[in-house]
């Protein structure tokens, strides 16, 4: 099955800066929806962002986190500014054909990437 995969997850203090990335081997990264959703210990998988010709964002991340595409990588990065410790969570990026918001709008996805926020 086709699969995503993500990078750049890591350990952050409270304040400071990550940059995610999604990559789609094998297919043009461009001709899908590309969101990233997050799953915190415990907690239901929550929306982030998604990029198609706009981006929308959740309104706990908006004015922190950044989704554009890398035309010339073939990936899209989340750049996340400012993080906090409630943003600690298993980061997954998945790729599908609508504008959605959730799960169920994107049909395939990658393993996931873990950031940690100390405080």
């Amino acid at each position: 099955q086709e699969q995503l995969a993500e990078s750049g997850g890591g350990l952050v203090q409270a304040g400071g800066s990550l940059r995610l990335s999604c990559a789609f081997p094998g297919r043009n990264i461009r001709q899908f929806v590309i969101g990233w959703f997050r799953q915190a210990p415990g907690k239901e998988l929550e929306f982030v962002a998604r990029i198609w010709s706009d981006t929308y964002y959740a309104n706990s991340v908006k004015g922190r986190f950044t989704i554009s595409r890398d035309v010339a990588n073939e990936t899209v990065n989340l750049q996340m500014n400012n993080l906090k410790p409630e943003d600690t969570a298993l980061y997954y990026c998945a790729a599908g054909s609508r504008l959605g918001t959730k799960e169920a709008d994107y049909d395939r996805w990658g393993q996931g990437t873990k950031v940690t926020v100390s405080s």
